[in-house]
């Protein structure tokens, strides 16, 4: 059975093709580009992390490491430590061991106006990974690897709505956002507009929308959601959020106010934490909209090498992934990315004669 299969079928055998059209996509085997420049050997690239507490990140930059090997490039990365201050700290660090390319690795380049000047005058090439609203090309980046962040979050909410169809429950749903990003500020809008629209159910209901830094999930949480629950008491029967991490934190302040009737559901990108309790099976988070983070980092090393070849960017975007128990107990491992043939397929492109 394919993947994508596995993906229509994982909702407690509730039919997932039944969702809005556009909001049902799987990764399952390799779309992306067949063709584009040899390796540009010889080349450096600093990867600015937006914060390496956040998984994803750091499993993006892996790789880009991987990449890296095949393309002859030196790679290293730096921690912004999810301040402003830090990744512009970072940022100067990098550009003062004048690197060919520098990554934007989970963070938006607008808010470094004057490091962006010089960066320009250096002539390095801009890259990001989440950093802008979506993906492609943006006015400071080359090139910015993501899904569609919409097609994330319509996904998440589409199968709140299911799963409560399926077993007959009342949708209302809060949902945990850091707006200090533009893609996590889309994300929370297009879940916020679809549970209200409620397609195919009634009754539904956003009670708040939480503005919770990703950075301080870990300590915020188990702060605000005795807070929730007091306050929303029974009605509260969903979670949604812009990335896994908010759930790391949730299941024991939901156990220690008695409400493990509450069901979490992320709009992230699949952190190894998130896939990890899902695959065990007995966490109140149902699924994850992930990400395929390996492949991407793939992507930023073939994006930098098209900048440096002098060619336009690729113009892939990769598909989200929606992750359950039962998608995961019928692949048979966590391990979403495996079987996809990115590896193959991009050291193809780098290194025919």
């Amino acid at each position: 059975m394919k993947f994508s299969e596995l993906v229509r079928t994982a909702l407690y055998g509730v039919v997932l093709a039944t969702l809005a059209p556009g909001c049902l996509a799987a990764q399952d085997s390799w779309d992306g580009p067949s063709k584009g420049p040899v390796a540009q050997a010889g080349k450096t690239v600093v990867y600015i992390a937006s914060d390496l507490r956040n998984g994803s990140v750091g499993t993006v930059y892996r790789g880009l490491q991987e990449a890296a090997r095949t393309l002859g490039w030196h790679v290293s990365i730096l921690d912004g430590a999810g301040s402003k201050g830090k990744q512009a700290t970072a940022l100067s660090t990098a550009m003062a061991a004048n690197p060919h390319a520098i990554v934007f690795g989970g963070f938006d380049p607008q808010s470094f106006a004057e490091q962006l000047k010089a960066m320009e005058q250096k002539k390095i090439v801009l890259v990001g990974w989440h950093a802008a609203s979506g993906p492609g090309p943006t006015k400071e980046l080359f090139a910015n690897v993501a899904t569609n962040p919409l097609d994330v979050a319509k996904m998440a909410a589409h199968f709140v709505i299911q799963d409560a169809m399926a077993k007959k429950r009342p949708v209302g749903v809060i949902i945990f956002n850091d707006n200090q990003f533009a893609v996590a500020n889309a994300k929370s809008q297009a879940m916020k507009k679809t549970i209200e629209d409620c397609q195919g159910y009634q009754g539904c209901k956003v009670l708040s929308v939480e503005n919770v830094p990703i950075s301080s999930a870990d300590t915020e949480i188990p702060k605000v959601v005795p807070q929730l629950a007091f306050t929303y008491g029974a009605a509260w029967t969903y979670s949604l959020s812009i990335n896994d991490a908010y759930f790391d934190a949730m299941n024991f302040p939901l156990r220690e106010v008695k409400r493990t009737d509450i069901l979490n559901v992320s709009a992230g990108d699949g952190s190894t934490k998130a896939l990890s309790r899902i695959g065990w099976g007995m966490s109140q988070q149902l699924a994850t909209i992930a990400e395929p983070l390996k492949m991407q980092g793939y992507q930023l090393a073939d994006e930098i090498n098209r900048a440096f070849a002098g060619e336009a960017p690729s113009g892939y975007v990769s598909k989200p992934i929606l992750v359950t128990h039962a998608v995961i107990e019928a692949k048979g491992t966590s391990d979403i990315e495996s079987g996809l043939g990115f590896e193959a397929a991009y050291r193809g492109i780098w290194t025919r004669k």
